[in-house]
């Protein structure tokens, strides 16, 4: 197996546990390793063209499912402030008739 493909493999595999734990911190990270691996799987001259096909496809894969949690996580925190800005208004009329 080329370099450049376990490369891709072994970032797509800790880019998912990132993904699990939620660790947002590791998968920014990690998400420029994975550009850097799949520009250096495009550069190599790879042989085995399915190979890197098919970790390429499991890669987007794994891309599109990120895209989901994020947005999942971007709206349940949207919800959160929106909560918390109607908390705050709500002691802001508290204070002025108490």
């Amino acid at each position: 197996m080329n370099s450049s493909v376990q490369r891709l493999e072994a970032t797509g595999v800790a880019l998912r546990d990132a993904l699990t734990k939620q660790d947002w911190a590791a998968i920014g990270e990690l998400d420029l390793q994975c550009r850097m691996a799949v520009d250096a799987a495009m550069a190599d001259g790879i042989q085995d063209e399915e190979l890197l096909r098919n970790s390429m496809q499991q890669l987007l894969s794994l891309y599109r499912e990120l895209v989901t949690v994020c947005q999942t996580e971007q709206q349940r925190l949207a919800n959160e402030l929106v909560q918390l800005n109607h908390s705050h208004q709500g002691a802001k009329v508290y204070q002025l008739f108490g």
